[in-house]
């Protein structure tokens, strides 16, 4: 089973704002969705190891 954990960057640093397995929930999330957040980045994990990451999504400005 594949587990998304998305990552909210902004200026004082990161927050994990969703865990779960739920695939299109996790890639369908805006930086408008969190706030503070300049940037959301996915990490996805299976059997314990991270197998993909990458950049979701930057807030236009």
């Amino acid at each position: 089973m594949k587990i998304y954990v998305i990552l909210s960057f902004h200026e004082d640093g990161m927050d994990n704002v969703y865990v779960g397995t739920d695939e299109e929930k996790a890639l369908s999330l805006k930086p408008e969705d969190f706030e503070p957040c300049d940037a959301l980045f996915v990490e996805i994990w299976e059997d314990g190891e991270k197998i993909d990451d990458y950049r979701l999504e930057t807030k236009v400005q």
